[in-house]
């Protein structure tokens, strides 16, 4: 427990000054629609099942898609949030770090791992900077 809420903070920091040129959002700034507020409430939902705001920043358009095996599973905007309903309230037992794979200012790939006991899960979260700011439109799952 102790090390999730070291790696969350950490989480925090390290997209806070990795993400800080992308921080800007065509509609002056509200936080709610922000790069850091996607990202964190996106890592939240996943590592910790708390699902109550993701619904807004995901685009419309979603995209997630789950590599498992030679199989390649896609959903859409709904059939993602009803899963992440199925996990509401849900801590993970895993350690989660992310990193910025690829930033322009409309555009940015970040990097999700979430390591278990015996497998680790990589998400790569695509986040575009929208006319309400930023959305999450591809989410690419695999597990190693």
């Amino acid at each position: 427990m102790k090390t999730l809420k070291i790696t969350i903070i950490g989480l925090l920091l390290l997209v806070t000054f990795g993400a800080a040129k992308a921080n800007t959002v065509k509609d002056g700034g509200n936080e709610m629609v922000s790069v850091n507020y996607s990202i964190n409430t996106y890592v939240s939902a996943i590592s910790r099942g708390r699902v109550k705001d993701v619904t807004d920043l995901l685009s419309d358009n979603l995209k997630y898609s789950i590599q498992r095996g030679n199989k390649i599973l896609v959903f859409n905007k709904s059939q993602y949030i009803e899963s992440a309903k199925n996990d509401q309230n849900v801590q993970q037992d895993c350690l989660v770090t992310t990193s910025v794979a690829e930033s322009t200012s409309d555009v940015m790939i970040v990097k999700v791992d979430m390591k278990y006991a015996d497998v680790t899960r990589t998400n790569y979260v695509t986040l575009v900077n929208q006319d309400n700011g930023w959305k999450i439109t591809n989410i690419y799952s695999v597990f190693k």
